[in-house]
C-alpha cells in the first residue's frame, strides 16, 4: 500500500511551499495507485490524466500527483486536459486498467473558506508567505481526513491506450544550429530548419 504521508516532506520540497492542494494530489494519487495495486512509475508504467486547466487556483494539485505516482512531464506520462477540474485518471499502461479519483467539492469549498485563501491567496499574497500557523492545520486536515470525506473513487475500468513510441531521431537546424527532434522540422528551400526559424523566415517574407 502506498502511504501519502511518506511523500509529504519530499513533495513540499519539490513543490516549493506549503498549501492544501499539493497534499490533496498526494492523497488522490495514492488512492488511485492502491485501487489499481501498482507501484510508483520508474518509466512509463503509469499514465496520469489530469483535468486541470491553467491560471486557476489549486493547480498545485498536479505536483502532488507527479511526486507520488512518478508520472512526470519529463517522462511524458502525465497529461493535462484543460477542463478546469481536479479529477485525475490513473492508467496502468501494461493492463489498460484505470481509475478516476476526484476531490469532493465539500472538502475543496472548506479549504476555500479558510484564511489561507480569503486573507492571503485571493489578495495576491504568494503561498510561501502565508504564516505557517494558517497553512499547516490545512495540510494536516488533508493528510489525515478519511478518504470518503476527501474524494470520490470510481470503479476500475478499461482505458484504451494508443502506443506512441519515443522518437530518437533528430537533426541540426540549418538556421540556428540547434538540435531539433525529427518530426518537428520544417523544409525551407534546400534547408531543414526548426519551427521558430521557419516562423522568423515567414515573418521576414522569406518563406
Amino acid at each position: 500500500m502506498i502511504n501519502p504521508k511518506d511523500y509529504l516532506e519530499a513533495g513540499q520540497m519539490f513543490h516549493g511551499h506549503k498549501c492544501p492542494a499539493m497534499p490533496q494530489g498526494l492523497r488522490v494519487g495514492a488512492a488511485a495507485m492502491n485501487v489499481l495495486g501498482v507501484e510508483r512509475a520508474k518509466d512509463g508504467q503509469l499514465l496520469a490524466i489530469l483535468e486541470l486547466g491553467t491560471e486557476h487556483c489549486a493547480t498545485c494539485f498536479a505536483d502532488g500527483i507527479q511526486m507520488i505516482t512518478g508520472c512526470t512531464y519529463g517522462k511524458g506520462n502525465i497529461k493535462r486536459l484543460g477542463l478546469g477540474k481536479w479529477g485525475m485518471t490513473l492508467v496502468d499502461t501494461k493492463t489498460g486498467r484505470a481509475v478516476r479519483v476526484a476531490p469532493k467539492a465539500e472538502a475543496m469549498l472548506k479549504n476555500k473558506q479558510s484564511k489561507f485563501f480569503t486573507e492571503y491567496r485571493e489578495k495576491g499574497i504568494p503561498a510561501s508567505l502565508v504564516p505557517d500557523e494558517e497553512v499547516e492545520p490545512m495540510v494536516q486536515r488533508v493528510m489525515n481526513a478519511p478518504a470518503e470525506m476527501l474524494m470520490t473513487i470510481s470503479d476500475v475500468f478499461e482505458y484504451k491506450l494508443e502506443p506512441k513510441p519515443h522518437s530518437f531521431t533528430s537533426f541540426v537546424c540549418d538556421g540556428c544550429g540547434e538540435m531539433v527532434v525529427e518530426g518537428y522540422g520544417r523544409p525551407l528551400g534546400d534547408k531543414k530548419i526548426c519551427q521558430p526559424c521557419y516562423d522568423k523566415a515567414f515573418a521576414e517574407g522569406k518563406a
